[in-house]
């Protein structure tokens, strides 16, 4: 379509469309019309814009009912052409202005007229563009005291809009066309700021219309959420800059006392309002009503935005309107205060840069300073809040703590004022005491036992991965909310950072000694009180405020340190089963400690008095107190950094103390802090953590051996230590372990428990630092190497001397095999010395043996005599000790042989006379001594042994056969399971001769029976697996005497057909699995290479 660029081209063209307009005023007409302008360029309907608006215009004030649609379509075509033009008139300007508006006027009614959505919305979008299309400064004089009942109407219009349209849509476009009326547009068509003449004759306009805006646009805020977040956002910004211009503090200042007469009709002039000192205080109160219902409104609202729009809201109101809103200002800092801790990182962003705006302002409000309103705010609140933290709900209590968070922030240093008011700092204190109160009715915390902890492994890369651990989560009597105990935590820490610290912790100290009910809560909050007097976690606003020295924090770490670790606040009923001794010990209240530098300690004696026995709850508030005091640790130990390192001397041997502890919780917090200390004092590791910190370590715990009585845990910290190093620690602890050992002689029948479990963790530490791999690898193959060593004895190139030296090591392993040994080594009397030269020398004596195998010999010669105790934890523990013990010992052979002569009858008696647990356990050591002294074994084995294994397994069989899949759970079958996996490895490595071979496999041929467990018969094809190794043609005969699939024919006619007596029918239920071991058993796998 061609453009019309001159007026008179376009002249020719629209004035045949306006005439025919102007005679019939039709839709088509209309729209023809508004097609033709489209052809048009702006500066010719700029100069043909009167010409063009006529008949529009006359169409809309043709008298008499109109049909919506034309209406709609000249608004439509009227909006067009402003877009395109300037309204250069101020006389045009306000006629289209009221022309516009009635389109939706009612007579009838002073709501709009019941037009469609689209007209609704055609209107309001023509006024938005008339407005926009004003030019200059005209529309300045737009805005002059005639005006004003035609933009009151035009205002009352789009706020009965905004507030009762159901259209999304129409709301919002309301709302901007109200921006635009109350000159709050902040689109680039108004870039001219005002001067102050002009504010004020705006300013004096817009207030007639103020108690209606405001009150409107409650409404709309305070409306359903579900109308969305923007029509929530525009009306706050319409709100408050509306207030924030009719109630500028600058603007009522120049305002005189008298009203000047106004050059108006009398009707006019009384709907102007002069804004002198009365009706600003009455605007005022009855602004902060409104003002209170916003704020609590938008508080709530789930969308950030809106709680950003009311950041603002308070920012405007607040520096603008300080005089005239005095008291609006306790709400309006109170919403801002609470928005401190927004979930939204926008919100709080805001909220923080509009606080230290404040800050640097020195905002006044009214005659009284910023911060005099927050103390005032914060005393009030700390009055009210032991009730508020009684009563409330959880998103009740997240907004309280969160407003005293912010008042906190806010006032900074100057939260002592507050602090030094006794009664406010109790009643602080016993708020956040209350809130914290912990729920200790779960048992799973008492149950829950670390009974091996073999999570402290040794590894130097372990300590890192441990770190993730997931401690059991806390549960508060009066809060479900995570949330609310983040806020606590940044309460206590703000309270710390600002407060004075030596007030703070002395009152929260006395509250711990004060109730058994507080201590808990109090620790909490001293150990938030020291991180966040470090500084570390906390967001300071007052860029001038000074936080603690390390000096000062050290010396009250120290302080809370030995409280921490005082006997009655550490050594506290944790479960009911203790050693005799540790339980006296733990069950008097009366018995306090005075740590010294190697951690023992100095008993006082106090009356004791009689308690009941623990209860469940008890122990549960026991446990946690020690993990948050454990907590505590690792919180100092963050606040200190490497000055920490300075009280490891007091704090690492109580946290390793709880390292080893027996309820889980406890244990892995223990560890948890070993890991945080190990990050603070910037060790590498867990064992590097020990290992520069052995030496008092190990004094201690050798000064707390010779007291046993009054230092019962002392064990358990030379456990984790074993656990969490390496060889190097060897070397300083053995004479620890000598001195253990000797301790473990003398307290055997009341401290046994703990001294194996301690033994247990050494033989662990041992085979892990000192590993025989060339024994544990290859036992199989010791008989194939004794061969090739025969072969290479005896060879052809043999002296009389060999075979001499062969025939007496084989005299010697035969008396070894039958028993004949003594327990000292006495091998050297039984050959003959060769005959020294006069210029030999004599040998030198025999080496001392290497530490690890001293302190496994005299280990297992302690377990030699406990294998026999009555308590069946503690023979369990000692049959594992024996196991390692034997591993360790492997490769000297001439102090593990005598050794296993003496323990062999203790052995047998737990292997076929004691309770099951024992009986697999004494297995699982019968096979490890398998692989170590197989010759030595062999003849005890098949004698002692053998038969009554065999015999277990016959008798145990038929009920297996019958028994359900519940049997698998079952100690009996875990013993049976365990037996048949460990005879094949057994029986290969001893080299069983054939009738025991045969023993075995009658024993174990019942079990290839389909009937038993599955786990149970691939156990039995595991021992002729083995079995076909040793002897083969045995194995063959027997599985073809079960089962044979085959007849077998005689290779010749003359010779006779065998006939063996396995039934080959399909019923046959050993068919399956003799199957499969026949099937292996002609076809070996290849050898390698």
């Amino acid at each position: 379509m061609a453009v019309f660029d001159t007026p008179q081209e376009a002249f020719g063209v629209l004035r045949p469309v306006c005439v025919q307009l102007t005679k019939t005023q039709t839709v088509e007409n209309v729209e023809h019309l508004h097609t033709q302008l489209q052809a048009v360029s702006d500066a010719a309907l700029q100069e043909l814009q009167q010409y063009i608006l006529f008949p529009l215009r006359f169409t809309l004030k043709t008298p008499g009912p109109k049909r919506e649609r034309l209406v709609q379509s000249v608004v439509e075509c009227l909006t067009f052409v402003l877009s395109s033009t300037c309204v250069k008139e101020q006389e045009l300007l306000q006629e289209l202005f009221s022309e516009l508006s009635a389109c939706l006027y009612s007579p009838n009614s002073q709501k709009p007229a019941a037009a469609s959505e689209e007209l609704k919305l055609a209107v309001i979008q023509g006024l938005n563009t008339l407005m926009h299309s004003a030019y200059g400064d005209i529309i300045l004089a737009f805005y002059e005291p005639s005006i004003l009942p035609r933009l009151g109407f035009a205002v009352s219009l789009l706020l009965s809009l905004a507030e009762q349209e159901k259209s999304k849509q129409i709301k919002i476009a309301a709302l901007k066309c109200l921006q635009v009326l109350l000159f709050q547009c902040d689109c680039q068509d108004h870039p001219r700021s005002l001067d102050e003449l002009e504010q004020q004759q705006l300013g004096d306009l817009f207030a007639s219309f103020l108690p209606g805006i405001s009150t409107a646009l409650t409404k709309v805020i305070r409306g359903d959420f579900k109308q969305g977040h923007s029509i929530v956002v525009y009306s706050l910004r319409i709100f408050y800059k509306t207030v924030g211009f009719v109630l500028a503090d600058e603007q009522l200042g120049r305002i005189s006392k008298v009203q000047p007469k106004p050059a108006v009709e009398q009707r006019i002039a009384e709907l102007m309002v002069h804004r002198e000192g009365e009706w600003v205080k009455n605007t005022g109160d009855k602004l902060a009503i409104l003002i209170k219902k916003i704020i609590e409104c938008v508080l709530v609202h789930p969308h950030w935005k809106v709680r950003l729009e009311l950041v603002g809201l308070v920012e405007d109101l607040l520096l603008k309107c300080n005089q005239s809103l005095v008291a609006s200002a306790g709400p309006l800092l109170k919403a801002l205060v609470g928005l401190i801790n927004d979930e939204s990182p926008e919100v709080q962003a805001q909220c923080n840069n509009v606080l230290r705006h404040f800050a640097d302002q020195k905002v006044v409000v009214g005659n009284r300073a910023f911060t005099d309103i927050l103390s005032e705010s914060l005393h009030s609140l700390a009055t009210s809040l032991p009730r508020l933290m009684n009563s409330q709900d959880d998103q009740g209590k997240f907004s309280t703590l969160s407003l005293l968070l912010g008042y906190l922030k806010l006032l900074g240093p100057k939260i002592n004022f507050v602090l030094n008011s006794v009664a406010h700092l109790q009643r602080l204190s016993k708020a956040l005491i209350q809130v914290l109160e912990l729920d200790v009715t779960d048992i799973k915390i008492v149950e829950e036992r670390s009974w091996n902890s073999d999570d402290l492994s040794a590894s130097p890369g372990a300590s890192t991965a441990r770190h993730g651990y997931q401690i059991q989560r806390r549960y508060f009597r009066f809060f479900t909310d995570e949330r609310v105990f983040l806020l606590l935590q940044q309460v206590c820490q703000l309270l710390g950072y600002y407060g004075n610290l030596y007030l703070l912790v002395d009152h929260f100290v006395e509250l711990y000694h004060e109730s058994v009910a507080y201590r808990k809560q109090a620790a909490m909050i001293l150990n938030e009180l020291v991180t966040g007097a470090a500084g570390l976690e906390v967001e300071n606003l007052h860029e001038k405020h000074i936080k603690a020295s390390p000096e000062e924090l050290r010396e009250i770490v120290t302080s809370l340190l030995e409280v921490y670790t005082s006997q009655e606040n550490w050594y506290l009923v944790t479960c009911v089963e203790t050693e005799e001794g540790e339980e006296l010990m733990m069950k008097q209240p009366g018995i306090q400690a005075i740590p010294s530098d190697v951690h023992t300690y100095q008993i006082l004696s106090f009356p004791a008095f009689s308690k009941p026995s623990p209860t469940i709850c008890s122990m549960n508030s026991n446990i946690w107190q020690i993990c948050i005091q454990l907590e505590g640790i690792s919180r100092f130990a963050y606040a200190l950094g490497k000055d920490f390192r300075l009280l490891l001397m007091s704090a690492l041997y109580p946290v390793l103390e709880k390292a080893g502890d027996q309820t889980l919780l406890i244990s892995q917090v223990a560890t948890s802090t070993m890991v945080d200390i190990c990050v603070a004092c910037d060790y590498d590791s867990l064992q590097d953590l020990i290992n520069q910190n052995s030496d008092y370590l190990v004094n201690g715990i050798s000064l707390n051996l010779r007291h046993l009585s009054l230092h019962p845990h002392t064990s358990k910290v030379l456990e984790v230590m074993l656990r969490n190093s390496d060889a190097t620690l060897l070397p300083l602890v053995a004479d620890v372990v000598q001195d253990v050992l000797a301790t473990l002689d003398q307290f055997y029948n009341k401290r046994a428990a703990s001294f194996v479990s301690v033994l247990h963790a050494l033989l662990v530490a041992l085979a892990q630092w000192f590993p025989e791999t060339s024994y544990i690898e290859q036992p199989q193959d010791q008989s194939l190497k004794e061969g090739s060593c025969l072969h290479q004895t005896l060879g052809s190139n043999s002296t009389a001397e060999d075979i001499e030296r062969f025939v007496l090591d084989y005299l010697r392993e035969k008396d070894v095999a039958e028993g004949n040994v003594m327990d000292f080594d006495s091998d050297e009397e039984l050959s003959v010395p060769p005959k020294l030269d006069e210029n030999d020398t004599l040998p030198d004596t025999e080496p001392p043996l290497p530490v690890q195998i001293q302190i496994a010999k005299d280990v297992m010669e302690r377990c030699i005599h406990l294998l026999s105790d009555k308590n069946l934890k503690i023979r369990l523990k000692v049959l594992d000790v024996l196991g390692l013990c034997v591993v360790v010992l492997q490769s000297h052979k001439n102090q593990l042989l005598p050794l296993v002569h003496r323990t062999w009858p203790s052995l047998v008696h737990r292997l076929t006379n004691d309770d099951p647990l024992a009986v697999l356990r004494a297995f699982k050591v019968l096979c490890t001594l398998g692989g170590s002294c197989g010759d030595f074994l062999r003849n005890r084995f098949c004698k002692d042994v053998l038969p009554k294994l065999a015999g277990s397994l016959v008798t145990q069989a038929p009920i297996s056969a019958r028994a359900g899949p519940v049997y698998s759970h079952t100690l009996a079958f875990k013993l049976q399971l365990a037996v048949l996996q460990g005879l094949g490895p057994l029986c290969e490595r001893l080299d069983l001769g054939e009738g025991d071979l045969n023993k075995v496999a009658d024993a174990c041929l019942i079990y290839l029976s389909t009937k038993q467990p599955v786990k149970l018969q691939e156990a039995a094809r595991s021992v002729f697996q083995h079995l076909m190794k040793v002897n083969p043609d045995s194995t063959w005969f027997l599985l073809n005497e079960l089962y044979c699939p085959l007849q077998l024919t005689p290779p010749h006619p003359s010779l006779h057909r065998v006939h063996l007596r396995g039934p080959s029918g399909q019923q046959n239920p050993y068919m399956a699995n003799v199957l499969y071991l026949l099937e292996e058993l002609q076809c070996p796998p290849l050898p390698d290479g």
